[in-house]
């Protein structure tokens, strides 16, 4: 079985160039918004990265921070689609729940083949979003177009078709899930507070309020 795997790339360069592209993307990030992703120090962060600049992952701009090169690129949506195929696996017929999914996807993410994961794709039927509603990015590096308003920007009166919950909080996921707010759902947004911006939703005939946080991370298309 061949393992694909860049043997040159660390457990920890690929944590900080995924964690490049899930704060920014192709833009730029700073190296507080990546200490907080990362649950790291600071200064932590500015060593790894003087190290990634080294090695063409990234590129520093002055008084922006660092962005990702293409090589760069390629290397954090390999690493995503790993981690995402293994959360859809682990979620749908292993049992696992929203508690333990994430973790155990960040060990399993780094050591296995890529062979194995794309044998994996494979036997999930080559999903193009994971259970949290994230995009899988494809082996040619295309992201599956995902509806992507927030419900706390949706006008009053409109619904929201949940797409993606953006967020891997295992206590945020297991709230909204008692909340019956998943991938799928719908939600009717009736009332926005002035002060606060706490949202009144009606989900399944019940009505709610969520804090305008909360209804940030609910992403989804717009219905009448």
């Amino acid at each position: 079985m061949p393992n694909l795997k860049d043997a040159t790339v660390s457990t920890s360069m690929e944590d900080y160039l995924k964690a490049i592209w899930l704060v920014a993307g192709d833009g730029s990030a700073s190296t507080n918004e990546l200490a907080k992703q990362l649950g790291i120090s600071a200064a932590s962060v500015s060593a790894m990265l003087k190290k990634l600049c080294g090695s063409g992952f990234v590129k520093h701009q002055p008084y922006k921070g660092v962005q990702l090169t293409k090589a760069g690129i390629q290397q954090a949506l390999h690493l995503l689609r790993r981690h995402r195929l293994i959360e859809t696996f682990l979620l749908e017929h292993l049992g696992f729940s929203w508690e333990d999914v994430h973790e155990e996807a960040e060990e399993l993410e780094h050591v296995v083949s890529d062979y194995f994961t794309e044998q994996l794709a494979a036997f999930l039927g080559h999903p193009s979003h994971d259970p949290h509603g994230d995009p899988i990015p494809r082996l040619d590096g295309y992201i599956p177009d995902t509806p992507n308003t927030p419900l706390a920007e949706l006008a009053v009166g409109k619904s929201l078709t949940v797409s993606r919950l953006m967020s891997q909080a295992e206590d945020v996921l297991t709230y909204l899930a008692e909340l019956g707010i998943q991938p799928g759902s719908q939600l009717k947004l009736i009332k926005r507070e002035p002060l606060g911006g706490l949202v009144h939703v009606v989900i399944k005939h019940q009505q709610m309020t969520l804090s305008k946080e909360l209804a940030m991370l609910i992403r989804g298309e717009v219905r009448p």
